[in-house]
């Protein structure tokens, strides 16, 4: 290796994340030719991961640092979102078993990037996407190598009611709920005027109710459409007539 293509890549594993990626596109951006990239891999110093996209050879790979080094590097905003966000804010009341989840919001229409394979790091990713919220609630952090997009709380929570009962079981967010005593209501009433589900908007509030936060009683009600019609979010449940939902029993009777 000649001494400017070891400076080279001196460079580069100088000023980026150890854990992260790197596209092959942004690296021609910043003056790394395929050829260039080509003989770090012949030569080692780099590993392919999928088309396009490479990690250093030997490194243990972070999703954390994958999302935030893959938006960087390709100008998209993929977040930590649902129960993985309320995770990294330190609100959770279980330990899953086996390997971790991490939940992932995609840029709208997004495909599973093909980067994204579970067995490589240290989750299983869950990646969906919605066009629900007009507005999102996110909180950026700057890390090494790039940057990532968490959703809040708030944001994060109806992202799991919205997921629910598909990977989510209701009793299990409730008792998530129980936990959200410093909510935002400003923000809490942002995301309930602008997001595009009854069913979700419906089941927050209900949920707010029954554990008896303070800012629910913050929130300008004459402003958040809820529609008319009945909704079963489960079958076989409890009717609940004020909100016009039907939800699990075990949720109806439970009595923190």
């Amino acid at each position: 290796m000649s001494v400017v293509t070891g400076t080279k890549i001196n460079q580069l594993l100088a000023s980026t994340d150890s854990s992260g990626l790197l596209f092959s596109k942004w690296l021609k951006q910043q003056g790394y030719s395929d050829q260039l990239q080509k003989r770090y891999r012949d030569s080692g110093w780099l590993s392919s991961l999928s088309q396009g996209v490479m990690y250093r050879t030997g490194s243990t790979l972070s999703a954390f640092a994958a999302l935030a080094s893959c938006n960087k590097q390709t100008g998209s905003r993929m977040r930590i979102a649902a129960h993985s966000a309320l995770e990294y804010a330190g609100f959770n009341h279980y330990v899953p078993m086996g390997k971790p989840v991490l939940a992932v919001c995609l840029d709208t229409s997004a495909k599973r990037p093909s980067w994204m394979k579970d067995e490589c790091f240290d989750v299983c990713f869950r990646p969906f996407h919605t066009n629900v919220f007009k507005v999102t609630e996110t909180i950026e952090e700057d890390v090494k190598g790039g940057k990532l997009y968490i959703s809040s709380p708030e944001q994060a929570f109806f992202e799991c009611l919205l997921l629910a009962p598909k990977y989510y079981d209701y009793t299990d967010l409730y008792y998530i709920m129980e936990q959200l005593t410093t909510l935002r209501s400003d923000v809490v009433q942002r995301l309930l005027e602008k997001t595009g589900s009854y069913g979700v908007k419906r089941m927050f509030l209900y949920m707010a109710e029954k554990a008896g936060h303070y800012w629910l009683d913050e929130l300008n009600p004459s402003r958040i459409e809820l529609g008319t019609s009945k909704l079963q979010l489960v079958p076989g449940g409890v009717y609940i007539s004020k909100y016009k939902i039907t939800i699990p029993q075990s949720l109806n009777s439970y009595e923190g």
